[in-house]
Parts: structure tokens; sequence; C-alpha cells
């Protein structure tokens, strides 16, 4: 089991990376959002040698405008992963099944060398998805012991606390096959 972080505005560009291979980096929200560290996170993970991935929050509605804007915000390298952020918003809304599945399938298009996964909460699994499309990979969050989400899905990362910050783990046996896996999109 592999062990990573997963960081946005709250954290800071200095992130401890001892003893991690991988750190997500929230890059967009919406349409317009953009998380004002992004550079300076990214650097820290990849000055760290650590795999690295951006998420981006998604709203309902406007799809491919979200997707286009978290593509033209998130840094473009092969071998990075990218991730849709499914969840309710502030406003208590979130996108719909179709809507996400279409972000994924966006997103994919148009950054075909990446792979594209889904990041949500166990809660939402189980009960609000109804397509289990994940794209390249599911990513769940659910507060439990690393490496032992509650669900019966094949998942390759696994947020299992978020005190203090976000901490994940990911079902690879090395950083080289989760280098391989993130290259091979």
């Amino acid at each position: 089991m592999l062990r990573g972080i997963d960081v946005s505005a709250y954290q800071s560009s200095s992130y401890d990376t001892d003893g991690l291979s991988f750190a997500f980096i929230k890059a967009t929200e919406g349409r317009s959002y953009i998380n004002p560290k992004l550079a300076a996170q990214t650097k820290r993970g990849r000055d760290a040698g650590l795999v690295v991935g951006f998420y981006h929050f998604l709203w309902p509605g406007n799809l491919t405008a979200q997707a286009e804007y978290f593509v033209s915000k998130a840094p473009e390298k092969k071998g990075d992963i990218l991730a849709v952020d499914w969840e309710s918003n502030s406003e208590g809304t979130h996108a719909s099944n179709a809507e996400k599945d279409s972000f994924i399938k966006k997103v994919k298009a148009l950054r075909p060398d990446n792979r594209v996964i889904l990041y949500t909460n166990r809660n939402f699994w189980l009960n609000v998805d109804t397509t289990s499309y994940a794209g390249d990979g599911l990513w769940i969050a659910d507060y439990v012991s690393a490496g032992e989400p509650r669900i019966q899905a094949k998942w390759r990362f696994h947020q299992y606390t978020d005190s203090p910050l976000d901490k994940n783990v990911a079902a690879f046996e090395s950083k080289a096959a989760l280098s391989k896996w993130a290259g091979g999109a």
C-alpha cells in the first residue's frame, strides 16, 4: 500500500512529502475557481518525485465548459492523474450521474494521455451513483482503516482520514507500479 495526500488552497504549499508516493492537488472548481496555490503545490510534489494528480470539484451544468476549464488550468504532463471530485457542493446540490459520466469522458477525450478517475465518498458511491462509471479508476473517501473502504468495488485510491489533512493510500505494489499505471493511459 502506497501513502499519499491530497491538498487544496487550505493546505500549505510546503506540505510534508516524507514517506509519500503520490499527491493529488485541487486545481479547479466549476467554471471560475482556480486553486491559488496550484503552481507551488505542484512544484512541491514534483520536486519530491511524487506521482502527481489534479482534481476538479464538479458542479451541475455546463459540463463541457467545466472540462475545458479544468484541462486548461491543470498542468499537462503525461503520467499525471486527473480526477473529478463528485459530491454535494456548498449549495447542497450535485451533478447528476449522467453529468459525472459525461465530464469524465470529456476530460478523457481532451487529455487522452492521462488517466481520468472518479473521486467520491462512500455515501455517493453506494446511494447516489447509479452507473458505477469511474473512468480509469475509483478514488473513494471512507474514514475507516487505511486500505479497507467499506465498498464492493475495485478501487485504486482510498482517502481514509481528513485529520489533520486528507491522507490516502493507493492499491499498488510499488511507486514504480503506480507510475507505470499512471503513464499507461
